[in-house]
């Protein structure tokens, strides 16, 4: 992937992984927007010279609303990345987690499914353009406090790899990014071996820019997670991260 002269639109890109990534894009020559619900962030963002369009994934109204005004302004569109990402703890023990859960299957997988339904008529249009989806080492190695959060990033593993396959032959590749936990948006105070920031945003643009272009963005950091089955490390791993259980409230690990 050339990276130096794309048109890019990262939507949920108003804080952590997605912010910096958008700064990459931008440092590397490409035209960038961000499109996320923080006004605050949006603000900041536009200051710093990005485009900002107000979007909120969970909302069909205002994904399409978002994808209106992309086109009107950047009508050479070619590369959109989707990570709308929220990450809950649930007590599968207690009913009440279903909200979480709910929420959780609407942002991370229904909003990217909305955000992907939107531009894919452009994108075919065009005849040539890249859908970045964003998953997460927990979709193939699970996080037991946070079920529904593995869940869905499972799913979105899933309907990437559809979505590429129906896509071929047009001209819209689909690449998938797999991050490990990375330190923002306060992992870095629960997970001391949380991946620095600045280092995975780099790895990744190495990866993104790699001739061809991996169907799989898999950080070294991510390799044990997403190779877990296939190397005969899954159960003691899950074993090993179900400790963590003792996270949740009235619970021992």
């Amino acid at each position: 992937m050339d990276l130096s002269n794309r048109t890019v639109l990262v939507v949920g890109g108003t804080s952590g992984i997605g912010r910096e990534l958008a700064r990459r894009f931008a440092a590397s020559g490409s035209t960038v927007a961000v499109g996320g619900r923080s006004t605050e962030a949006l603000s900041e963002l536009a200051g710093e010279g990005f485009g900002t369009i107000s979007m909120d994934v969970t909302d069909s109204a205002s994904v399409t609303s978002a994808r209106d005004a992309v086109l009107d302004r950047y009508p050479e569109l070619d590369t959109v990345v989707t990570m709308p990402g929220v990450m809950l703890m649930e007590d599968l023990r207690d009913p009440a987690h279903f909200e979480a859960a709910e929420r959780t299957i609407d942002t991370n997988l229904v909003g990217t499914i909305r955000v992907i339904d939107a531009f894919t008529p452009h994108l075919v249009r065009r005849g040539i353009g890249t859908f970045i989806t964003v998953t997460s080492g927990i979709a193939f190695l699970p996080f037991p406090p946070m079920p529904t959060y593995a869940a869905s990033k499972a799913a979105v593993h899933a309907y990437s790899e559809a979505l590429r396959a129906q896509l071929d032959g047009t001209g819209v590749g689909v690449v998938e990014l797999v991050p490990p936990a990375v330190a923002t948006a306060g992992q870095e105070k629960v997970n001391p071996h949380a991946l620095p920031l600045d280092g995975f945003a780099t790895e990744v643009m190495q990866l993104l820019s790699a001739d061809p272009t991996p169907r799989e963005i898999v950080v070294e950091a991510a390799l044990v997670h997403r190779w877990a089955e296939r190397d005969g490390t899954y159960d003691d791993l899950v074993a090993q991260r179900s400790r963590a259980l003792s996270m949740l409230p009235g619970r021992e690990a």
